[in-house]
């Protein structure tokens, strides 16, 4: 491990860490997280970013409209598109924090990022962030881009929403994307994976002591292997061409292994890449770490081959 990525994790250990085991409310995270944001995470230096508003099916005038952001940086080909689903345990996160993320995987890849601020839990349990995903993504396609040149990505929670919107888009007959990609992502909210209690001390991140109380937020009423809150049981039969990223020292990690055992079984073309050493949803510190930059060189690659002129 190099000093830059040490001293990084044993900061994150103290200024994030510690401060997630000791919230109280949601809000105390959402605004966590928007203060790391503005003060630490960086973007490409000529970022384009440019506000957009996705029609949500409903009879509530108040929720007909979703917010959402394209994110840009350097030539994108106009043509190819990735929506990204953004992380934060369903329960926080925003355009706010992860314009940066966007615009720089949007960089890599050479594509337009559509960010939508998708509702968040416990207001809006899932599947509301699902519905929020799928009116993004119909979206898209009503703007004449083609299911071939969209990719799904996402972090975290975020990555976990990719593969449920893409078991929807399957039940609604929609055309399937052309790759998927996720970081560390959430997708099991059973929270049965192993590596929960084996890497609790070893994951510089994520305190392994909230992850039950941040799943019954997210999920609501529903059962914690419900396919419409946990992807692990989505069960998707014709999955997308996946590219799956996980830290070793994660507690998520064996919800990566197991989403990209569930997908290979389904017949799907699977890459997993775990990484030594590095904090959870780690793309996001691109500035700070090479490691992030050189996933994002990775994810960009993969997902413009996956989506060519």
């Amino acid at each position: 491990m190099s000093l830059r990525l040490a001293l990084f994790n044993l900061a994150l250990r103290f200024s994030v860490k510690r401060r997630l085991a000791r919230l109280q409310t949601p809000a105390e995270m959402r605004r966590l997280f928007e203060d790391q944001a503005r003060h630490m995470l960086r973007g490409p230096e000529a970022a384009y970013v440019s506000a957009e508003r996705i029609p949500r099916p409903g009879p509530e005038p108040a929720e007909r409209w979703i917010d959402a952001r394209w994110c840009s940086a350097g030539r994108p080909d106009r043509h190819r598109a990735i929506l990204y689903l953004h992380g934060g345990a369903f329960i926080a996160g925003s355009m706010q924090t992860h314009w940066r993320l966007a615009a720089a995987l949007g960089e890599t890849a050479a594509a337009r990022v559509l960010l939508p601020e998708y509702r968040l839990a416990p207001e809006h349990p899932l599947p509301a962030a699902t519905e929020d995903a799928l009116a993004a993504y119909r979206f898209l396609l009503s703007k004449g881009l083609r299911a071939e040149r969209i990719a799904l990505a996402g972090d975290s929670a975020g990555g976990g929403l990719c593969f449920l919107l893409a078991a929807r888009l399957e039940r609604e007959g929609l055309p399937r994307p052309a790759a998927i990609v996720a970081f560390s992502p959430w997708t099991d909210l059973g929270c049965s994976g192993e590596s929960i209690q084996r890497n609790a001390r070893r994951d510089p991140m994520l305190p392994a002591s909230r992850i039950l109380e941040a799943s019954a937020m997210a999920r609501g009423p529903h059962a914690a292997d419900d396919p419409e809150v946990s992807a692990v049981h989505a069960g998707l039969a014709a999955p997308p061409p996946t590219l799956i990223f996980a830290g070793r020292d994660e507690i998520l990690v064996d919800d990566a292994r197991t989403m990209a055992r569930s997908l290979t079984a389904a017949g799907g073309d699977v890459r997993l890449e775990i990484w030594p050493r590095v904090p959870h949803g780690w793309p996001i510190f691109q500035g700070w770490i090479p490691q992030a930059q050189a996933t994002l060189e990775i994810a960009g690659a993969y997902i413009a081959r996956l989506t060519p002129d």
